[in-house]
């Protein structure tokens, strides 16, 4: 795992070797192990690249690297699991070839195929993550090129100094922001569909010139031009929108053990490291898929780790344990305190760069911090929950789609004008003495504003809207942030035609995945350089998924089907089959308590005012209603005080 940057500029200075070294230090991070420059001024183009050493250690490995022809320069960030089968059907094509290999990395690899089948079929026939930035010295051109599923980052952003344009990339934004070129503009149509989403989606960034590249594709800017060409090389629509008859012969039976077989194909091709490898494990489904197949590929105790919480409600570490145990895996845990976590908050504007607050970013840069002392790599379970219909949101929109769609819509917002009339509070009381009662049970947290999340998805008018209602912090951004519309920028065009909930899972694996789990998962592991792999995000995998019958994914209410059978290979039923809790931590006490005094700071109303991007009384009254206890806003106030956060580290800049 590694760090690059590029610069294209016909001035010499925007290329200096002192601006592309003070770019690439900064992502020292993502590789402690080396630095590499070089560039062209006569081509005005420069490359740096920051490595974290895991294939072939030694010197042969360094970056930027050459093809052999000299026509290929390339800085990589990435694995590419195949790279020694590529090596061998190479040498086996074309004995004139004559390749002389100088060590054993997969970069030297996928630079000899670009000779031999050019960038685009070389990407088409690689299996693993990959970000990268490719200088073709015959055509004059910068190539960028980004892994399937988006586990490895690209930016690109477009500046000036003087008359002159200068195109900038790296892996992670602090890197371009060190460029004198670089523009901090802030748009505010972009800082609503963080405020939406909790993340900001691709191809946008909080910056107005500065973009991300879309996974799947590939970027080519000519040398003295500043209009990029991108094509897209695979696409999940394009994949799942292929007829399913492949699949509608076989039995259950045999597709599961079609998954099994590709799961251990993937778990074993990410095995391959010449580092001590590692894998997180919260106990849940897809961590223990994983991990359960390591071991049992492995000779020794794989090392797992895990993050606990004494909070109940947010505890899976006993379960992690339970795994762990059964399998027999050399197994460490942390539990986190509010203590932790302020630790680790002055410095997530710094890992984020800009604006991110799934709050599940602090357990995991503190278990990739605990993983770091012992592997330097480590395998993840992400993905599994948007490939196999794991999240609630499917079960839940499947159900209460299939029942309010029938209800005009007129009646439907009147049954939510009345929900709403009554305050949460109010709810919560009649539930907790109903939940008192023989017939009633259970007891579901936070039921009151739960019932208004409820309601608030009656006004849906189409199964789209209900999706957008499910997945919103902020509903109407306009009502927090001032100059912006509330649908500024569609992110639903997915160009898949097919059932509702096989949409929005295409919707999420093209959105969610790429910008919020992948972003949350690699900012934090590298921040601890610490290298993420992920096997579920294996294309052969994911497109096995997406051809999939939706009944072997959600069945009887319940999502991962065909996943669990795969786990009971492996695990008892009765370790499995639990409810789901999502990797969160518990912001909304912490919010009335420890972090109290911080929030308090962070959302001053005089600053927010001199700041000029807010309506200050919207934030004001969720703060008082959730100190009161009147209303959860943890996930609103959460927004916030990232931004605040990631705006006062900005501006200090």
């Amino acid at each position: 795992m590694c760090g690059f940057v590029g610069v294209l500029s016909r001035n010499p200075k925007n290329i200096s070797n002192n601006i592309i070294n003070l770019m690439t230090n900064t992502l020292s991070h993502r590789g402690p192990n080396d630095l590499g420059i070089w560039q062209s001024i006569e081509n005005g183009i420069g490359l740096g690249h920051r490595r974290l050493s895991v294939l072939d250690l030694t010197s042969t490995g360094r970056q930027p690297m050459k093809s052999p022809s000299g026509r290929y320069i390339i800085a990589f960030n990435g694995e590419i699991y195949n790279h020694l089968e590529l090596r061998k059907k190479l040498n086996s094509m074309n004995e004139n070839l004559n390749i002389c290999w100088k060590g054993t990395s997969d970069t030297e690899t996928i630079l000899a195929c670009f000779e031999k089948w050019g960038i685009k079929k070389t990407i088409q026939s690689c299996i693993g993550m990959f970000a990268f930035a490719v200088w073709d010295s015959k055509d004059k051109c910068i190539l960028l090129a980004r892994d399937r599923m988006g586990e490895k980052p690209i930016y690109y952003s477009f500046g000036r100094t003087g008359n002159e344009h200068v195109f900038m990339f790296a892996s992670e934004l602090k890197a371009l922001k060190a460029h004198p070129a670089f523009s901090h503009d802030i748009c505010p149509d972009i800082m609503s569909l963080y405020f939406r989403y909790n993340y900001v989606p691709a191809p946008y960034s909080i910056y107005k010139k500065t973009y991300k590249l879309k996974p799947g594709c590939i970027l080519k800017v000519k040398s003295g031009s500043i209009n990029p060409i991108i094509e897209r090389y695979w696409s999940l629509p394009d994949i799942a929108n292929k007829s399913k008859v492949k699949n509608d012969k076989k039995s259950s039976i045999e597709l599961v053990n079609n998954l099994d077989e590709l799961l251990r194909s993937s778990v074993k091709r990410q095995l391959i490291s010449d580092v001590s490898i590692g894998a997180f494990l919260s106990g849940g489904i897809d961590s223990s898929s994983i991990v359960a197949i390591m071991q049992n590929l492995s000779s020794r105790p794989v090392k797992t780790f895990s993050i606990g919480f004494n909070e109940s409600n947010f505890n899976e570490a006993h379960y992690a344990k339970e795994v762990a145990d059964h399998i027999g895996t050399d197994h460490c845990e942390l539990y986190v305190s509010a203590k932790d976590a302020m630790e680790v908050i002055p410095d997530l504007p710094n890992i984020y760069d800009e604006p991110f607050s799934d709050s599940s970013q602090i357990p995991t840069y503190l278990v990739s911090k605990l993983a770091k002392e012992k592997v330097t790599v480590a395998l993840s379970g992400d993905g599994g929950d948007e490939l196999f219909g794991g999240y609630n949101r499917y079960t839940f929109s499947k159900k209460f789609w299939g029942g309010i769609s029938k209800i005009p819509f007129p009646i439907r917002n009147l049954i939510s004008n009345t929900v709403t009339s009554f305050s949460p509070e109010i709810i919560e009381s009649l539930y907790s003495l109903f939940s008192k009662l023989p017939l009633i049970q259970g007891n579901i947290p936070n039921f009151g504003d739960k019932v208004y999340k409820s309601a608030s998805v009656l006004r849906s008018k189409n199964f789209d809207d209900l999706y957008i209602n499910l997945i919103s912090h902020w509903n109407q951004p306009s009502s927090l942030i001032k100059n912006t519309s509330n649908n500024p920028l569609n992110i639903l065009s997915s160009n898949f035609h097919g059932e509702n909930i096989e949409r929005i899972m295409i919707l999420d694996a093209l959105t969610y995945l790429p910008d919020d789990i992948l972003v949350k998962t690699d900012r934090a592991a590298m921040a601890n350089s610490l290298e993420t792999r992920v096997p579920f995000l294996d294309h052969n995998i994911v497109e096995f998924a997406f051809n999939l019958p939706l009944e072997l994914k959600i069945r009887k209410g319940q999502g991962k089907w065909i996943l669990r059978q795969v786990l009971y290979n492996y695990l008892p039923k009765e370790m499995v089959e639990r409810p789901k809790m999502g990797f969160g931590i518990p912001i909304g006490n912490w919010l009335k308590g420890p972090l109290k005094q911080w929030a308090q700071d962070m959302l001053n109303e005089e600053t927010l005012n001199k700041q000029g991007f807010f309506h200050t009384h919207e934030i004001q009254k969720k703060w008082d209603e959730h100190i009161s206890g009147r209303r959860n806003w943890q996930y609103h106030l959460w927004d916030l005080l990232m931004f605040q956060s990631w705006l006062e580290k900005e501006k200090s800049n």
